[in-house]
């Protein structure tokens, strides 16, 4: 199993897998499909997926199969296939839980600035990951990285998921990479969060999935030493964030040019 900080040999790592975690079957073919592509690719990989959506638009969203039975899917998968996984935490009471079967806590972009979420996931020992806040800098993103190690824990990782622009679209600003990269962590680019379109009428984010391949090259020139993004075998028909979804027989050809263009960079 790879480790902590995950980047090998000069090329980027991915985070990737289903939104959510939607039944117990459908994620452990996911996860076989990307285990082979990047074994053969040779890209240091982590299996994401959430297993639960705590922060839904609408009371009626999809949020879960239940805490126990998603995370043991997270633990089947990781047990399988011998690769790290990633899911969110979303209260301090959670991280314990979560990380009994989850190798990265993440801590979502809403509540990157909790300080006793942030302190639970570090007492952990485990990896956390913190998703820039849409309505933060990238330098003001120093200070979450200080309470995860100033609570003893030197595992930290931050993703850029873009920043808020108007009620209703992101933009990515890519001085954020090497700016979080300067307080010495690894910096990941969520290429399909940042192309979301929140807040629409429907109460069902949106997205412009069509940009994926453009957000991830400019990320990878830009140096990010991680991609993450949300795949699934049909997105039309996912139960949570479709709109801004990979489809999964697409993951392949994107990463190959990803890869291409890091070896021109490196």
């Amino acid at each position: 199993m790879i480790t902590y900080p995950y980047k090998q040999a000069g090329r980027f790592f991915l985070m990737a897998g289903p939104c959510v975690i939607e039944d117990e079957t459908s994620p452990m073919h996911i996860a076989e499909v990307l285990v082979e592509t990047t074994s053969r690719l040779g890209i240091p990989y982590i299996f994401k997926a959430s297993y639960r959506k705590a922060n839904r638009s609408r009371l009626d969203s999809f949020t879960g199969i239940g805490d126990e039975k998603a995370l043991k899917v997270l633990g089947k998968i990781r047990d399988t296939f011998g690769i790290p996984v990633v899911t969110d935490i979303h209260t301090a009471e959670e991280a314990g839980m979560a990380a009994e079967y989850a190798d990265v806590l993440q801590i979502p972009a809403f509540l990157c600035r909790q300080t006793d979420l942030l302190v639970a996931a570090a007492k952990t020992g485990k990896v956390v990951n913190i998703k820039k806040g849409q309505f933060l800098s990238g330098e003001s993103m120093g200070f979450a990285v200080e309470k995860v190690k100033l609570s003893g824990n030197d595992k930290v990782m931050l993703t850029e998921r873009g920043s808020m622009f108007g009620y209703q679209d992101l933009v990515v600003d890519y001085r954020n990479i090497p700016i979080m990269q300067g307080f010495g962590v690894p910096v990941v680019l969520d290429v399909t969060h940042s192309l979301q379109r929140p807040n629409q009428t429907s109460g069902v984010t949106g997205g412009k999935p069509e940009m994926i391949g453009v957000i991830a090259k400019a990320g990878i020139a830009a140096g990010a030493d991680g991609i993450f993004m949300e795949t699934h075998p049909d997105p039309a028909h996912a139960l949570s964030d479709g709109a801004n979804m990979l489809p999964l027989d697409k993951v392949e050809g994107l990463l190959e040019q990803l890869l291409a263009l890091a070896t021109v960079l490196n």
